[in-house]
């Protein structure tokens, strides 16, 4: 298995931006699919976004608009951008295949923590 990287994370204010990265080597050439997720404190993970294989992204209602998910095919790496931060946007974000056959090619990686606060 091949180990996720997630960086990018810290501490911003309200309205704030931070831009998240991946690094999942070979997931664009294995045709992987990739979320982000979030998990705050004392509360269930939650999904943010994906980004599918032909490029098509979706997202939660909670981050429409304000967060971008993207990919350089290149670098093998996932990218969030997050404009428009808010205190509630605090928590530990990670990233992840998933379709069954990639979430076998990684183990999941640390997390990278983002704090929204004035």
């Amino acid at each position: 298995q091949v180990q996720l990287v997630e960086s990018g994370g810290g501490s911003v204010q309200p309205g704030g931006s931070l831009r998240l990265s991946c690094t999942a080597p070979g997931f664009t050439s294995n045709s992987c699919g990739m979320d982000w997720y979030r998990q705050a404190t004392g509360k269930q993970r939650e999904w943010v976004a994906r980004i599918k294989p032909d490029d098509s992204t979706v997202y939660a209602g909670s981050v429409k608009g304000r967060f971008t998910i993207s990919k350089d095919k290149a670098k093998d790496t996932l990218y969030l951008q997050m404009n428009s931060l808010k205190p509630e946007d605090t928590a530990m974000y990670s990233c992840g295949p998933y379709a069954t056959n990639c979430l076998l090619l990684y183990r999941g990686g640390q997390g990278t923590q983002v704090t929204v606060s004035s």
